[in-house]
């Protein structure tokens, strides 16, 4: 089954192994390994009683930019150097469309934003996970404005980013 019909849930066309066609709804939230029973499809029952149950069980497809941790979803979002010194607003893909995020100034990669109820959605009483994006900045090909100003620039509160490392031994 696609990802996003486990993630937002959907129905989907099974063929049974007697030929018939069924509509099944798939919930949101269903995880590989998990079984459906289809009440009453199953095979005729004994000395004419109802038809047994149908059992299915689901296999869900990976995704090329999720993955799924319970109802959160990650994905890893690549941010210009721009976008990570100035923030601002970019798109971004989610399972339901793409959303316009502000990114805050000043971010790293690594840094994680929260975006919620915009995971696995809600079923039930279960409300919608999270989908946290994992900030990669891209530095890609400087052009030569990007390398003299970096060559002229001197930060006025210089900073080690590997000053916590401490020594390297010999």
């Amino acid at each position: 089954m696609p990802f996003l019909s486990a993630v937002l849930g959907a129905t989907e066309q099974l063929v049974l192994p007697d030929g018939r066609q069924l509509s099944v709804r798939i919930p949101p939230g269903v995880v590989s390994g998990q079984s459906l029973r289809l009440r009453g499809q199953g095979g005729p029952g004994r000395n004419g009683g109802p038809a047994g149950n149908a059992v299915i069980e689901l296999e869900v497809a990976d995704h090329p930019l999720f993955r799924r941790d319970g109802f959160d979803l990650h994905l890893d979002l690549p941010v210009t150097l721009r976008e990570a010194v100035l923030g601002g607003a970019v798109t971004v893909p989610a399972p339901a469309g793409p959303l316009r995020v502000t990114l805050p100034a000043g971010s790293d990669t690594g840094r994680v934003v929260r975006l919620r109820g915009k995971g696995v959605a809600a079923e039930g009483n279960r409300p919608a996970g999270d989908l946290l994006l994992t900030l990669r900045v891209m530095v890609g090909k400087p052009d030569a404005a990007l390398e003299a100003f970096l060559r002229d620039w001197q930060p006025e509160h210089p900073q080690d980013p590997r000053e916590a490392m401490g020594e390297a031994a010999p």
